[in-house]
């Protein structure tokens, strides 16, 4: 068959490790025999990196302004142990947080729902998709060692030169500081993002922070919503009937195990880190859920919400067989490439990926899986494929289909 036809290049984030192994399968097995594959290539491995003195990363995530969509492979980001390991010459920021920061936006998650894999939550029958905020916070925090007692200040400087300041700690002895921030277009970006998210998809939306603790960081994220809401979005809520309320992150948690699913939940950056990973873990695994920044001028980064799968790559330097789970980073590409066929007007891109997703789905409920989903099937029959052997069966399943 004739390749199908791309017009503007995706931006090509590749990545580390495991996944940066099965990235290249996926090129090599699943696009390449079948697309004219046009992309922008970024190199976010880790050597790199350090290489480039990060500003590959940063270049990334212009190239992906510059053209709209970008698929991105996971990344390491350093601590100590890979700074040794990897000869870094200082512990690089985390790649998703500086490109988030670039970008701005929501990070919108959600579970790959496959018939023979049930959530580890009985009542969970619908999918909850995980809405992030993709700017600030922890993730753009500045911290320092505090190495003998003394008094920590938290000053703000006006463009006029006026001071204002707050105490927040008087040391007695060694410690730590950490100073975090956010911005209230960004919050504003984030809210309209979750908004329209949910009435595209006509669900609920949830959102949860912490603000009778943090009364005044996190109160600002809740009032940012309820006004933006008020003004904005209420009347069109309530004809769709659809439903928007806020609550404590403590109480949401609560919610959610009660819940059948079926809505979103937003979060703020850290929160919507840990909680995608436990929602993704309690639907099945890490490997079977979807990620997209959406940034608020109509950018697009897909990427696997998982890591790079350390304990497998060492394995596979030793020569071993690897059963790595592909099916989120499949997902990625099939994002981007559906994106790209919608921007484009390309219609046979945007079928060419939705095909995809199904011989995917459709080789796991035939029952050849990678190990981490045959351990939690209630499907018989069951088939335990390789890392190779499963991107090459979801191949037969794509040329029968095409």
């Amino acid at each position: 068959m004739e390749k199908i036809k791309m017009i503007t290049p995706l931006v090509e984030m590749d990545g580390d490790e495991m996944t940066r192994i099965l990235w290249k399968m996926i090129k090599d097995e699943l696009l390449i025999p079948f697309i004219d594959l046009k992309t922008e290539y970024y190199d976010l491995g880790l050597e790199y990196r350090e290489q480039t003195k990060d500003q590959v990363t940063f270049d990334s995530a212009y190239a992906t302004k510059k053209y709209g969509v970008a698929v991105k492979c996971a990344t390491i980001t350093p601590n100590a142990a890979r700074v040794k390991e990897y000869n870094l010459s200082q512990m690089w920021k985390s790649p998703n947080g500086t490109i988030r920061a670039i970008l701005d936006g929501t990070v919108f998650r959600a579970p790959i729902l496959v018939k023979g894999l049930e959530p580890y939550v009985p009542t969970w029958t619908k999918p909850i998709t995980i809405a992030r905020h993709a700017y600030g916070d922890v993730y753009r925090a500045v911290e320092m060692k505090v190495p003998t007692a003394g008094k920590a200040e938290l000053v703000f400087t006006d463009k006029d030169g006026n001071e204002s300041r707050e105490t927040i700690h008087e040391f007695d002895g060694p410690g730590i500081i950490q100073g975090m921030h956010n911005i209230d277009k960004s919050i504003e970006s984030f809210a309209r993002s979750c908004f329209n998210f949910a009435l595209d998809t006509k669900q609920d939306l949830w959102f949860a922070t912490k603000d009778t603790i943090s009364k005044k960081y996190d109160h600002n994220f809740k009032d940012i919503f309820q006004e933006i809401f008020d003004a904005e979005y209420k009347d069109r809520f309530d004809a769709a009937g659809i439903e928007y309320f806020y609550t404590l992150i403590d109480d949401a948690v609560a919610r959610v195990i009660r819940s059948e699913g079926g809505y979103i939940w937003a979060c703020k950056n850290y929160d919507g880190d840990v909680m995608s990973d436990m929602i993704a873990t309690a639907y099945g695994s890490l490997a079977m859920m979807t990620s997209v920044l959406v940034s608020p001028e109509g950018n697009y980064e897909y990427e696997a919400a998982h890591g790079t799968v350390q304990r497998h790559y060492y394995k596979h330097l030793k020569g071993e067989t690897t059963s790595t789970n592909s099916v989120a980073t499949i997902f990625a590409w099939t994002g981007a490439l559906n994106k790209r066929g919608e921007l484009d007007n390309l219609p046979e891109l945007c079928d060419f990926a939705k095909k995809l997703e199904k011989a995917t789905i459709d080789t796991i409920e035939s029952g050849h899986m990678t190990k981490d989903l045959a351990l939690m099937t209630k499907l018989d029959n069951v088939t335990v494929e390789t890392s190779e052997s499963f991107i090459k069966a979801i191949r037969a399943n794509l040329e029968a289909m095409l």
